[in-house]
């Protein structure tokens, strides 16, 4: 079945791509989700109408994910775990750890954009990628140090 992606959908496409994916995927989920519409000649016609706008809004979305990018990036998270003498945690430094660390930095954001390699279960310095656009991810520095 040919669609129009009204939505981004990963793994599939973005905003406009006309798809075709198979007739239980379409009708079970990305119509009554609202990520697409069948492919029509007036869904097409109606497509490009509403284009231009949105290639506007998505610019200056992407222009705040930049923004947004530069000051996380800045961002240096320091957390106090106790370990064991051979620098192993007790427990884990989570992606949802560094999320209420970043709220508290003033930072509104999804828990799910925050991702980490895996669990942080050592003491050093690491790396969190946040997903804040399609095209823009920042990296955050996070520090995990010894509790005394």
């Amino acid at each position: 079945m040919r669609l129009i992606l009204r939505k981004d959908v990963e793994n599939l496409g973005r905003y406009g791509d006309q798809v075709k994916v198979a007739l239980g995927y379409a009708r079970n989920y990305l119509i009554p989700n609202a990520l697409a519409v069948e492919a029509t000649p007036s869904n097409i016609k109606q497509l490009e109408a509403e284009k231009e706008a949105f290639l506007k809004k998505a610019a200056v979305r992407r222009e705040s994910a930049e923004k947004m990018r530069s000051a996380l990036e800045a961002v240096n998270l320091v957390f106090s775990r106790k370990s064991a003498d051979d620098e192993k945690l007790f427990g884990s430094v989570t992606s949802h750890d560094i999320h209420d660390a970043l709220k508290e930095k003033g930072f509104d954001l999804d828990k799910k954009t925050i991702t980490l390699p895996d669990h942080i279960k050592t003491l050093g310095r690491f790396t969190a990628s946040v997903k804040l656009h399609p095209d823009v991810v920042a990296t955050v520095k996070v520090a995990v140090n010894k509790a005394e």
